[in-house]
């Protein structure tokens, strides 16, 4: 018994001269209250009890709100970076044949997309020899098939700059690789006054790499510094 009174002692002293130790031990907290409302009976409300409770439960959502806006950043802080890399490669070359090659080599595999496919629109045929050279990146179409092809899926409504959507099977503009996309983003293009649209399409194996709920700012972004490299090309 005197080891027990002891014992009692000290944690009580401990308890006194240190009482953050409890206050900042949530389980220690809990069975405390626990306790205190065992004591009171079941016939007697403890509204103190309900605050700490829902206090504790806003708490909660809090810190996990907390951690998805660090999260959020993060990404968003990683996908920042992944763009200006690309948009520093797809700036280096000096020959549109390298420029266009790379954007379906390099510049792909820094975007971590698996397909990249620049579609330009125009009254010529696409059996010119430098179009079947550069077959794998570029397509050439009529025009009119790029405002067709973004609407396909869409119920009217105003056409963006950038759409994301998932697919069942990529369409064959993809050639080779349609088989296995299932996502896609489709950046339309504008090259000036007087010129047929194009548009940038980046296709994924990944159902969920590009969805409709995903922003779109950052490959806006890369949209508008292709327009502008384009554009120096075309002149």
């Amino acid at each position: 018994m005197s080891s027990k009174a002891r014992m009692d002692d000290i944690l009580r002293e401990k308890i006194i001269t240190e009482p953050d130790v409890i206050l900042d031990d949530q389980d220690v907290m809990r069975a405390l209250i626990a306790a205190n409302e065992r004591t009171m009976g079941g016939n007697i409300v403890d509204l103190r009890g309900i605050a700490m409770e829902r206090l504790e439960a806003r708490l909660d959502r809090l810190e996990d709100t907390h951690r998805s806006v660090i999260a959020a950043a993060y990404e968003n802080l990683a996908g920042t970076n992944q763009v200006h890399r690309a948009i520093l490669r797809m700036l280096d070359p000096v020959e549109f044949e390298v420029f266009l090659k790379d954007l379906g080599g390099p510049v792909a595999e820094i975007l971590r997309v698996d397909s990249v496919k620049l579609v330009l629109e125009s009254v010529q045929n696409d059996k010119d020899p430098a179009v079947q050279r550069l077959g794998d990146v570029l397509t050439v179409v009529e025009p009119g098939y790029i405002e067709d092809y973004l609407r396909t899926g869409r119920n009217g409504g105003e056409q963006r700059q950038v759409t994301l959507r998932q697919l069942e099977e990529g369409p064959p503009v993809y050639g080779e690789s349609a088989a296995w996309i299932r996502s896609e983003a489709c950046l339309k293009l504008d090259f000036g006054a007087g010129r047929l649209p194009g548009m940038l399409l980046m296709g994924g194996e990944d159902p969920h790499q590009f969805t409709p709920q995903q922003g779109t700012d950052l490959l806006s972004f890369f949209a508008g510094v292709f327009e502008r490299a384009m554009r120096r090309w075309l002149s």
